[in-house]
């Protein structure tokens, strides 16, 4: 069997990779290949946590912006990624995985509070680990969620899925000539105002040198070849 060349990973996923070809909601479908292509990586015997966003469902800033107090709106996004949790959660189940929603907000009905060394203990046991409610607190995106967990984890990369190859320099579905970076600076990607993680979350990454790899994730099999470090996507760094 090859070998990984990461021993705990962080995937990161928007709440609008779950949709599909819908306008709202979760895909059940792409949810199916989704939780596929984790299991795939999974048999490698790679440690995964994961976090997903909840703009399928919600999003707190579109209606801070139409009027909505910011903090009420950002709060029920959070509730959004728990409900994508728990609905990769039963995927994942579903094929036979193992696995923890760990909140940000106090759910115990649904899902255990974040505490890191539990966390940690629950991917040393082989457990998926899925973190479900941002890092808790308004004004502050999945992405940042992502990029503190992953730091708290000890995680070896950030590989953020996406709907596009990788990162470019201007948006690949409305430019054709876009051009994608193989390779690109945190610095750069600040500089530039490209749209891989909001700027908080990319300076997180580059202050605790952690690696981010944005791929496609609609292509089969991309995420279990980054795991065995072939050249998928892009790498920020």
């Amino acid at each position: 069997m090859p070998l990984p060349v990461y021993k705990r990973i962080l995937l990161k996923l928007s709440g609008e990779a779950l949709m599909g070809d819908q306008s709202f909601g979760i895909d059940r479908k792409v949810l199916e290949q989704v939780a596929a292509e984790i299991k795939d990586v999974k048999t490698l015997g790679v440690e995964i946590a994961i976090v997903i966003g909840g703009g399928n469902i919600f999003r707190g800033l579109s209606a801070s912006s139409s009027g909505m107090d910011r903090v009420t709106g950002d709060h029920m996004g959070m509730l959004a990624t728990v409900i994508n949790s728990l609905a990769m959660q039963d995927a994942l189940e579903k094929l036979g995985l193992f696995t923890r929603v760990m909140s940000a907000i106090k759910m115990e009905q649904m899902a255990e509070p974040f505490i890191r060394r539990r966390a940690i203990r629950h991917l040393e046991k082989g457990r998926i680990v899925i973190f479900a409610g941002g890092t808790g607190n308004p004004y502050f995106t999945t992405d940042t969620a992502a990029s503190l967990r992953a730091i708290e984890i000890e995680a070896d990369v950030i590989l953020k899925g996406t709907r596009v190859d990788g990162v470019y320099d201007s948006d690949p579905e409305k430019n054709k000539e876009a051009m994608m970076f193989d390779k690109i600076s945190y610095m750069d990607v600040v500089k530039k105002g490209l749209n891989v993680m909001d700027t908080t979350a990319v300076t997180l990454c580059m202050e605790n040198k952690l690696p981010i790899i944005v791929f496609n994730l609609k292509t089969t099999g991309n995420l279990r070849r980054i795991v065995l470090g072939e050249n998928v996507g892009s790498r920020v760094q």
